[in-house]
């Protein structure tokens, strides 16, 4: 019975060093010039645009020193011109608000028709489609890295 404690704990004992020892792939982007830098890790959603201008979103997953997946896509790390963080809850916000908005002035513009008569109550409509195209579209508001402003991308493991 003891040695089959003893036995139990050096597995779950070699479990954890495991994970605290693992090293973790990552994206470093820095500009030398601005001495700034930020890390994107593995599996973290972000939103790429290469030279060619193919835009690809997704998570990202990291192949080798130079390579990335990303939207069942291999991209090369050379062949990015702007990488930016695209955070799902980011998305999903922006959108609801901006369908929001568009339904309340819709319902505004009814309403005001319906009560006053006046044409002049569907002009609302117009700023309406305004906000209901902008949240189709995935608004993404965080700020992007690109090439042709010095900043680059490295492959990095992190803790």
């Amino acid at each position: 019975m003891r040695l089959k404690k003893i036995i139990y704990f050096m597995l779950l004992s070699l479990f954890f060093l495991n994970n605290i020892a693992a090293q973790e792939k990552s994206i470093k982007v820095f500009n030398e010039q601005r001495a700034k830098q930020i890390t994107i890790k593995e599996n973290k959603r972000i939103k790429i645009k290469t030279f060619d201008g193919i835009k690809v979103s997704g998570r990202i997953k990291i192949i080798d020193d130079q390579t990335i997946l990303l939207g069942n896509k291999e991209i090369k790390l050379s062949e990015i011109e702007k990488i930016k963080r695209n955070p799902l809850i980011i998305s999903i916000c922006s959108s609801v608000l901006l369908y929001y908005c568009s339904a309340a002035l819709s319902i505004t513009s009814i309403t005001l028709y319906a009560f006053s008569g006046d044409a002049s109550a569907f002009l609302f409509i117009i700023p309406s489609t305004a906000f209901g195209y902008a949240g189709m579209k995935f608004p993404n508001i965080l700020k992007g890295y690109k090439t042709s402003s010095n900043w680059k991308y490295k492959i990095i493991e992190s803790k």
